[in-house]
């Protein structure tokens, strides 16, 4: 079993209140699910209004198909023009190493 997980740190748009910040996040969130069918949560950055880190994670039999469904998500999360990816963490492990 393989498991893989990606941290995004993203800098927000024109976004002025932790409000506006939800008003960003909530669908970027439900979009990444619907579409790539993987867990996805914010991570850190919680209190400032700007920034925001995403964690997304999956499980496969499959380590390939990990690989290529987290580097989807984060060219979707790239192309995204209310938010600029400053940085991507990807890590891919396998159930056998712990």
């Amino acid at each position: 079993m393989w498991i893989g997980w990606n941290e995004f740190d993203i800098l927000l748009g024109d976004v002025r209140s932790l409000k506006a910040k939800r008003s960003v996040v909530r669908p970027l969130v439900a979009e990444m699910r619907k579409r790539f069918l993987i867990s996805v949560a914010e991570v850190g950055d919680a209190s400032l209004y700007r920034r925001t880190r995403l964690g997304v994670s999956m499980v496969s039999g499959d380590r390939s198909q990990i690989e290529e469904t987290l580097n989807k998500v984060e060219e979707m999360v790239s192309r995204r023009p209310e938010v600029e990816l400053l940085a991507s963490k990807m890590r891919l492990v396998q159930s056998s190493d712990f």
